[in-house]
């Protein structure tokens, strides 16, 4: 059996039952471990890309540089030795004396393409014959190794004109210096050579660092286990003993809740008690002899006393209700709704039988504090005249309803600014989040309040 909330009263969630984020698991060695490893992994990962990376762009710097002083070497040993005056108009004695000298020294494996330019961009010898006699336009970079001398070297993707018919061969190191002739005509120079030698080189080095890299990362992970067991083992001391404490201070705050229990009980009360007979007492004798004034103020007196002592007793069972720690949960429920009964409010209770809840203490401790908190509030803030307590059975835990008729109250706005001094709201949220449950509410003006305290077994 469920109750209805209220009419157009939304629900209002203060703990969805999610597990508690504030619980810390416990500390598996296992899973630890794994995670390092993985890390581990990841870093060497990490580490190769960008090792790679790094090699490759170190690999390239070196393979220009060596290109850029081949080809320096080569302009002022073989190049400017073969060329002769007569190169510039296209003579065909110079032009075969310099292509002796090319194919004889300079193609293989290591240059590819070699260009002589003239300042006006006009190709006066290639080794590729159908380039010789084309004009291109020279690019700002090879006027300016023209006009200032001096050797650059590039990674090209032959994207120029000039370099249709090397196109195919992927990615070449362009390389070009200007040399002059003997009477003084400056060329341009340039060769081409394979990226494959950038390759080779980044191979290189990659597995130089790598081998590196790799060897000292393991070693640190074999560095780091003996550490890391003793990290972990002093951790789950440390857990532990927490745990032992927090079970402790669970304990004593229990002990001490019954042992003021008891002193109130035996102590205060019975005097309490006492003092209230003998106050009728006193009333009745100072009645018989006629002195009906004092009689009645005795009377008051002793009403008054009596008042105490059931309030006295309505703390005890806050403080530590005997009958839950006794004889469970349903009648303890009974007892906070007879308790309730007598500020003349009707209380209806639909219980399920004792032995249907097979509940742990922590449980039934959030139940009973759940119910104490919101039929409290139905008597001393909402002015309820009837409430429902219903609490009922699921396959995977347990209901608790608690309804009033009373004035009821806006929900947001508690949450949002609660009034000096009021925190049952906190405490139950607080609670049921603490248990891993869900508490609901609703309310509306003048259509009363209904919680709904969900419980997993």
């Amino acid at each position: 059996m469920t109750t209805t909330a209220p009419s157009g009263a939304p629900w209002c969630v203060l703990s969805s039952g999610a597990p508690p984020d504030r619980l810390e698991p416990p500390l598996r060695s296992r899973r630890v471990y794994l995670q390092v490893v993985a890390m581990t992994l990841v870093v060497l990962v990490v580490v190769g890309f960008l090792g790679s990376a790094a090699a490759r762009r170190v690999a390239e710097r070196e393979a220009v540089n060596d290109a850029a002083q081949r080809a320096g070497i080569l302009a002022d040993a073989v190049v400017e030795p073969a060329l002769l005056d007569s190169i510039v108009d296209g003579d065909p004695a110079a032009v075969a004396r310099l292509d002796e000298a090319v194919r004889s020294t300079m193609l293989g494996a290591s240059i590819v393409r070699v260009k002589f330019w003239l300042p006006d961009g006009t190709i006066v010898y290639s080794d590729e014959s159908r380039l010789v006699g084309r004009t291109f336009d020279l690019g700002p970079d090879e006027r300016a190794v023209l006009r200032d001398p001096a050797t650059r070297a590039e990674v090209t993707d032959l994207d120029e004109p000039e370099n249709r018919y090397e196109r195919g061969r992927g990615k070449l190191l362009e390389v070009y210096r200007p040399v002059t002739t003997p009477d003084g005509h400056r060329l341009l120079f340039e060769t081409y050579a394979p990226y494959d030698v950038v390759l080779a080189r980044s191979g290189d080095i990659w597995r130089g660092f790598a081998g590196i890299t790799l060897s000292s990362l393991i070693g640190l992970l074999v560095l780091m286990l003996p550490v890391l067991w003793r990290l972990l083992d002093r951790l789950r001391r440390g857990q532990a003993q927490r745990e032992h404490l927090l079970q402790k201070a669970l304990d004593a705050s229990d002990a001490e809740r019954r042992r003021i229990a008891a002193t109130l009980h035996d102590g205060v009360v019975q005097e309490l008690a006492a003092t209230s007979f003998a106050v009728s007492g006193a009333a009745a004798t100072t009645r018989a002899a006629g002195h009906d004034d004092l009689a009645d103020t005795l009377d008051e007196a002793a009403a008054a006393v009596r008042t105490g002592i059931g309030g006295l007793r309505s703390l005890l069972v806050d403080i530590y209700p005997p009958t839950l720690a006794e004889t469970g949960l349903v009648p303890a429920l009974r007892d906070l709704a007879d308790g309730l009964q007598t500020r003349d409010i009707v209380v209806r209770t639909v219980l399920p039988d004792a032995v249907e809840l097979t509940l742990d203490r922590e449980t039934e401790r959030l139940v009973f504090q759940v119910a104490q908190e919101c039929l409290r509030n139905a008597a001393r803030h909402a002015q309820a005249s009837e409430v429902t307590l219903t609490l009922a059975t699921r396959p995977d835990g347990v209901t608790l309803d608690v309804a009033d008729d009373g004035l009821g109250f806006d929900v947001a706005a508690a949450l949002a600014h609660p009034a000096e001094g009021h925190f049952g709201l906190r405490l139950l949220t607080d609670a049921a989040e603490r248990h891993g449950a869900a508490l609901r509410v609703a309310s509306a003006a003048d259509h009363g309040t209904l919680w709904r305290l969900e419980v997993p077994r």
